[in-house]
């Protein structure tokens, strides 16, 4: 992995970047290719829940694009599902979802979903780098590819899938001391899990634990 200095940090621990800065940093510290899916260490829900029984293996896999707004300062897009999708209805996302047998990999996969939820053109985005897959707790293994998106977009929201489309800046969610562990009782058993409250919306689960892994991999690596 090439080696880049990260940015001073002020006293919140929250990066100062610019465009052209945060491209450099994360062509240095993210994955060039997209990850083996069945890489063992990769990140995921369980892993504020040790001891967990559940099983790593026949996962679905699908994608998500990490969409970094090069506004200044930055942002990063994010969507509301809607309520009555069957899996993960109501929470925060990004655009993406399952990796299909026609798509040419995950970075096609994500690009494709996010032209679908929310009619973001793959022309205004740059891929900059892959994360770890990340396995969650509902059965799926998800390829984040980071993207930096130029501006002058314009967004349709596909109301069957995405009920709001809005924007977080960068520095809060990249600022460890917005990285929260809440906890809920599913099917009896109480888990923890990442959580990222910002105004009305609650960050939390895959989502956050894919933001955290993201922080982790520019500013701990």
């Amino acid at each position: 992995m090439n080696q880049f200095s990260a940015p001073n940090m002020t006293d919140m621990n929250i990066p100062e970047l610019d465009a052209t800065t945060f491209e450099a940093l994360a062509r240095s510290r993210l994955l060039a290719a997209p990850p083996e899916v069945d890489e063992p260490h990769a990140p995921g829900d369980d892993d504020l829940n040790p001891g967990s029984t559940r099983p790593r293996t026949d996962l679905r896999h699908a994608a998500v694009l990490v969409p970094v707004i090069a506004r200044s300062p930055l942002t990063v897009l994010l969507t509301a599902r809607t309520d009555h999708l069957p899996s993960h209805a109501g929470q925060i996302a990004f655009p993406g979802g399952k990796v299909e047998s026609d798509d040419a990999g995950p970075l096609a996969a994500a690009l494709r979903e996010t032209r679908e939820e929310i009619a973001l053109d793959k022309s205004f985005i740059e891929p900059v780098g892959f994360l770890p897959p990340y396995r969650t707790g509902t059965g799926y293994v998800i390829t984040p590819t980071v993207g930096l998106v130029r501006t002058g977009f314009d967004l349709t929201a596909d109301p069957q899938e995405v009920a709001a489309v809005f924007e977080v800046p960068f520095a809060f969610l990249m600022n460890e001391a917005n990285h929260q562990i809440h906890s809920r009782v599913f099917g009896g058993v109480e888990r923890h899990f990442y959580a990222m409250p910002y105004g009305e919306r609650y960050i939390w689960g895959a989502t956050a634990g894919i933001i955290r892994t993201l922080y982790r991999r520019l500013f701990t690596a």
